[in-house]
Order: C-alpha cells, then structure tokens, then sequence
C-alpha cells in the first residue's frame, strides 16, 4: 500500500474549515425539515472517538448538535430493557444526535469485561437490528462508525496519556484492563458486526491512527450519507445602536481579574 501524502496542518485547517460550513447548512437544513440524524462512535479505547466528535463539534449549536456520553447504569436502568435508557435520547425532529459509545456497550465493554452473560449479548445482537430498523422506519437517519486503531498506535496513545498531565484523566484502570484483552476485543467486534451491519443501519469503518485523517474523513463521509440541502435564508443586517441617551460608564466592578498576559 502506497503511503498517503503528508498532511499539514495549513491543510488540515484549510479543509475542515470547508467541513465546518457544509455541517452549519447540515444543522439549517435539519431545523428547517425537521431531519432526525443519529450518529454512533464506537471502537477501542484511544481509537479517537473524542477527537472525531470534538471536531464535528468546534463550529456548531449544541442545542441541535448534542452529544450523548452516558455514566454506567443506575440500578433501576440495570433492571431495564438494555436499549431502553437509549431511546428517550433518539432524535426527534431537528436534532442530530451524536452517541459517544452508545447501547452496543453491550456488545463491546461489557461482554468482554464480563460485566454481562453471554445469553445477555446474544439476545442483544438478536434484538439490536430489530430496533435500529423500527428507528430508521421512523425517519431517523443512523449512521454507525467503528474507529479502527492498529496496536501499536493504540499502544503509542495510551503512554502519551501516561506521560501528558493533561491527559491521564482519560486514563482509568479499565482502560488499563482493556487495553490487554486486545484480542477478545476483536472477537466481539467481528461478531457485533456480523450480527449488526444491517442494509438499513450499516457499520462503516475508518482508520483512525492519522487522526486529522480520520476526522476529515468521517465527517465527509456522514455529510455525504445526510441529503441535506442548503437553506436559503435572508441578508442578515446589524441594526443601529441606540443613542446613549446621557448614558456614562461606571466603574462598577469591585473585583477585577489580574491582566497577565
């Protein structure tokens, strides 16, 4: 395999800024149609998941844009259907979800953390499919990315993440678990996909070990999978000031921050 142009950062910048301003029509159009988008994340840990995300985020409303990272299960929601802590956050008309990991836990971290049986998995991979299409028969548009890191960049991310005080808090003792059962991972990532990759909810998969690669990839890739259209919309103007009216200003703060830099 040939091996891909360097990426600069002048270019990377030039081109997601390009990116940025077909996910603001994204956002417009879905507003003006009442689109329902859901956008899932999965793959390892250190895959780039939060780099993906945070960059489909950067120029965007996150009241329209909403990202959803759930903390482990309650013991009310342990007693729940799986999926159905999942649902009340599917989209409705005018949002584009984005699941920062998502229901298929299940069929990743929890299974091969021991944290469920394995007839649990295997009624979720039975039942997964089912709801995804009841979710796309609604009009919601799923779109499902697997990050596909190699080891030894898994491996190259996890010790900057030692090594970097600004990065050990995404370091947890699970991580450190996960990292070594690197194969029991693939096995339940083969078999999720072949349970799971639909025709009407398919996974796609990216590599991810470049991540500015990764991101301008994905992100072209949803923005082509969405029939988004631009809104037209009218010139906007700024208005005139008000006179001030006498108007004189005070030096009303008490408490003022140091001016360091």
């Amino acid at each position: 395999m040939d091996m891909p142009v360097p990426l600069s950062r002048k270019a990377y910048a030039r081109k997601l800024e390009e990116l940025h301003i077909e996910l603001v029509k994204l956002q417009l159009w879905a507003k003006h149609t009442g689109a329902k988008v859901c956008i899932v994340f999965e793959g390892r840990d250190g895959a780039g998941k939060g780099g993906v995300i945070k960059a489909i985020m950067e120029r965007v409303s996150p009241r329209v844009f909403r990202v959803v990272a759930l903390p482990p299960p309650t013991d009310r929601e342990k007693s729940q259907m799986f999926i159905q802590r999942y649902l009340p956050l599917f989209p409705a008309a005018g949002e584009i979800m984005i699941f920062d990991r998502s229901w298929y836990n299940r069929a990743g971290v929890e299974r091969v953390m021991g944290f469920t049986s394995d007839e649990q998995v295997q009624k979720f991979l039975r039942g997964t499919p089912l709801v995804e299409r009841a979710a796309v028969e609604s009009g919601i548009i799923m779109l499902k990315y697997w990050l596909e890191v190699s080891e030894e960049e898994q491996t190259r991310r996890m010790k900057d993440r030692i090594d970097d005080p600004r990065k050990v808090w995404k370091l947890s003792p699970m991580d450190l678990e996960s990292y070594s059962r690197w194969y029991d991972y693939a096995r339940a990532r083969d078999e999720m996909f072949a349970a799971t990759d639909t025709e009407w909810a398919p996974w796609f998969v990216a590599r991810s070990d470049n991540k500015k690669r990764a991101r301008l990839n994905i992100i072209s890739h949803l923005l082509s999978h969405i029939p988004y259209k631009e809104v037209p919309r009218e010139d906007i103007k700024l208005p005139k000031r008000q006179k001030p009216g006498g108007y004189k200003e005070a030096d009303y703060a008490r408490h003022k921050v140091p001016e360091l830099y």
